[in-house]
């Protein structure tokens, strides 16, 4: 009878370990999604004085990473949705801010798309359109960001925005 209870206890708790809804991708790459704001109306503003939602990359590797053709996007369906301009790098272990304001008409970095406070996927991909990094955020309607813990390679958590910096143990 114990052993039928441990067997029991054993398969219950694998089913519940595999089959949680893992809400971020083991990154492909040196450039990882680092944080994700989908709420900012105090945090930061960009270079316009408009208070956006925006998406945090950072650089894993010692070296200076071309983002030169690489896509940016809200959707699995349109992995190519946005396209990083030519000319865009990405300094050795460093940070990357991309406004997700549904404005490319504004100067630097502006997706074609905004981030939603009810959740969605941020998805990062290369040229060819083969995903490197994907980011499930949930709800949110507080002005926290989903941000990885420790920086660059951490599981996600909701946090005070650490905007271009590093994401330690708040």
């Amino acid at each position: 009878m114990i052993k039928k209870s441990i067997f029991s206890i054993i398969l219950l708790s694998s089913f519940f370990t595999f089959s949680c809804k893992k809400t971020y991708e083991t990154p492909d790459s040196s450039v990882v999604i680092n944080e994700v704001l989908p709420v900012n109306s105090i945090t930061m503003p960009d270079q316009n004085g408009g208070y956006d939602d925006w998406i945090e990359l950072f650089n894993l590797s010692s070296s200076s990473v071309s983002l030169s053709g690489y896509y940016l996007s809200d959707s699995n369906k349109e992995l190519g949705k946005w396209k990083f301009p030519q000319g865009t790098n990405i300094p050795a272990n460093g940070y990357l801010i991309i406004w997700a304001d549904g404005d490319t008409t504004e100067t630097g970095l502006h997706t074609n798309f905004k981030l939603s406070s009810t959740g969605e996927d941020v998805i990062l991909s290369n040229p060819e359109k083969i995903k490197l990094d994907k980011v499930e955020y949930p709800p949110q309607p507080l002005e926290l960001s989903y941000s990885r813990v420790p920086n660059g390679t951490g599981e996600f958590i909701w946090r005070t925005p650490t905007y271009n910096k590093t994401n330690g143990s708040n």
